[in-house]
């Protein structure tokens, strides 16, 4: 009933930058957070940054001075500017979405985007 699409992932080499968007669609009644987690290889997958539609934002320690989350309640989406980026930010990143949809009645799901790859190299 949601989808959410990702697009910008790639490789870069270290101190460069990358931006990611994700779009969400389908029967949407309102998000609350949206966001990105990611998964670099072996490892469990991690919150990055968060921004709820109040304007709240959280970032993973690791990601602060360096990413940027922004999001258009408007357009249902959610960006991350990457920058300095460096070795270890490496990873599968994943948009999430908590969103509330209208089909017959309304319901909650947690939502999320199929995953878009970002190499960082030396």
């Amino acid at each position: 009933q949601v989808q959410l699409v990702e697009s910008g992932g790639g490789l870069v080499q270290a101190g460069g930058s990358l931006r990611l968007s994700c779009a969400a669609s389908g029967s949407i009644f309102s998000i609350n957070a949206m966001g990105w987690y990611r998964q670099a290889p072996g490892k469990q997958r991690e919150l990055v940054a968060v921004v709820t539609s109040g304007g709240r934002l959280n970032y993973a320690d690791s990601v602060k001075g360096r990413f940027t989350i922004s999001r258009d309640n408007a357009k249902n989406t959610v960006s991350l500017q990457l920058n300095s980026l460096k070795l270890e930010d490496t990873a599968v990143y994943y948009c999430f979405a908590d969103v509330t949809y209208y089909s017959g009645t309304y319901y909650f799901s947690n939502s999320w985007g199929q995953g878009t790859q970002v190499t960082v190299s030396s």
